[in-house]
């Protein structure tokens, strides 16, 4: 009996996974809970098992598709078993080319356009081996010293002829030049680019120097195999769009500013001479920092929050989301909730998810649900930066590395290590003098470290 292979739903949020690839081809042998395919969640890959034991009759969807949840997405069954019934509604079968018949290539077709006239509409009418153009047009062509035969040029009258508007319409998409630049281009050795650095754009001799069409030719135009085409899918793609939609659909602004690391290094340093068994030696100056914000943020609740539409929704508890840089993108679990946890339990999670990251394991519900997040670049020797939000919250901040900074203390100047802090906040529902209160106050309590871990 055949038997429907369904998208499995992952976690409460996710709504959809992509399917990162098919593991098993249509007329191979599955036993039950062989892995069929690998999909993607909003971060995580996950395998896919057979139900039941038999031969793959079909699939449904191919590689790189965005398929809900509860989907069929396969049949598994006996050979000659009806499979079609369980199609999901909106796919149809690909269609194959019977035995012999040949396989349609797609047209192609050949020619260059000029530089500098992208915007005119290429095409080019031709007439017994000639230009099909008008004398009244061929007249003002050579008045301005437009070159219809090279310049693609769209003809708008009977039969494709080039008339006299089609020429009025090609000179005014064209590049205006000064009459240097105009004979230089005449000469066929240089090229003009759209714009040039005089007046309203007006091209100019040196905006030509050194675009010679052979040198163009051999830069612009590299081999096959000099490129290596990657496409945008999966996680990656997911990444793009929501990064896109995050700057499309917040205001986003950041202040950047440093605090004194002293505290920092040195309570780090005595957790790494600490004894084994207190399992602190791997506590890190993110984990301090993770601490820090988790203490810091209830006192200021408008950045423990979510935006949607038009509702703020502060939270009382801190869900802390911790960027994990992995190989397939950037992932952002959340450990929950951060502000009744110790600083080694805080430490303990972060490094727990980013393993579960790192391997794909993650689960969907683990990298949702965050109501703030922190990333650090600072190992890259990155000093200050501009984070990116996490819709729907409305702060995210950014830790740099530590360096000396030149403060004037009682009268000199003393070279003292500070760490850079970047905010990013959505400016829709934070103000700068609030958000700036509160970097003003993280870095009080980096610097006052004991003290806070005694509150």
């Amino acid at each position: 009996m055949a038997t429907a292979v369904v998208m499995p739903k992952q976690g409460q949020s996710v709504e959809s996974c992509i399917i990162a690839g098919w593991k098993k081809a249509v007329g191979d042998q599955v036993v039950e809970g062989d892995v069929l395919c690998e999909v993607e969640t909003d971060k995580a890959l996950l395998e896919v098992e057979s139900p039941a034991t038999g031969t793959l009759l079909t699939l449904f969807f191919k590689e790189g598709d965005d398929v809900p949840v509860l989907t069929n997405i396969a049949v598994v069954g006996e050979p000659g078993e009806e499979a079609d019934s369980f199609r999901p509604a909106g796919t149809v079968p690909e269609a194959t080319p019977a035995a012999g018949e040949p396989v349609p290539e797609p047209e192609v077709v050949s020619g260059s356009i000029p530089v500098g006239a992208s915007s005119v509409t290429p095409v080019v009418t031709a007439m017994d081996g000639e230009v099909s153009i008008s004398p009244r047009a061929r007249k003002l062509a050579q008045q301005k010293g437009l070159d219809f035969a090279t310049i693609a040029i769209s003809g708008t009258g009977p039969g494709g002829r080039i008339i006299e508007r089609d020429v009025q319409a090609a000179l005014v998409a064209m590049p205006k030049m000064t009459p240097l630049a105009k004979s230089m281009v005449a000469t066929g050795g240089y090229s003009a680019p759209a714009r040039g650095s005089g007046l309203r754009g007006r091209i100019m001799s040196d905006d030509l120097a050194g675009i010679s069409v052979a040198a163009t030719a051999s830069v612009t135009e590299p081999g096959a195999d000099e490129i290596e085409v990657i496409p945008v899918r999966g996680i990656r793609k997911v990444i793009a769009t929501r990064m896109l939609e995050s700057l499309q659909t917040t205001a986003q602004l950041t202040l950047n500013t440093s605090a004194d690391a002293r505290a920092i290094l040195a309570y780090r340093k005595r957790l790494k001479a600490s004894a084994e068994e207190l399992g602190l030696q791997k506590i890190t100056i993110n984990d301090l920092i993770l601490f820090a914000v988790s203490r810091m943020l209830p006192q200021y609740p408008f950045l423990n929050a979510r935006f949607t539409d038009d509702e703020i929704a502060q939270y009382k508890n801190v869900h802390l989301g911790v960027a994990v840089d992995t190989p397939r993108g950037l992932v952002v679990p959340v450990v929950r909730p951060a502000n009744t946890l110790s600083l080694k339990q805080i430490a303990q999670e972060a490094r727990r998810l980013a393993a579960a990251c790192l391997e794909g394991t993650v689960k969907p519900d683990e990298i949702t649900g965050g109501t703030f997040t922190v990333t650090n670049l600072g190992a890259f020797g990155i000093e200050s930066f501009t984070p990116v939000l996490n819709p729907p919250e409305v702060g995210i901040l950014g830790v740099g590395n530590v360096n000396l900074k030149p403060v004037e203390v009682d009268g000199d100047v003393q070279f003292i290590p500070h760490i850079g802090l970047s905010l990013t906040i959505n400016h829709q529902v934070v103000d700068g003098a609030p958000a700036a209160r509160f970097l003003q106050g993280l870095s009080q309590a980096l610097a006052d470290l004991e003290l806070l871990l005694a509150l």
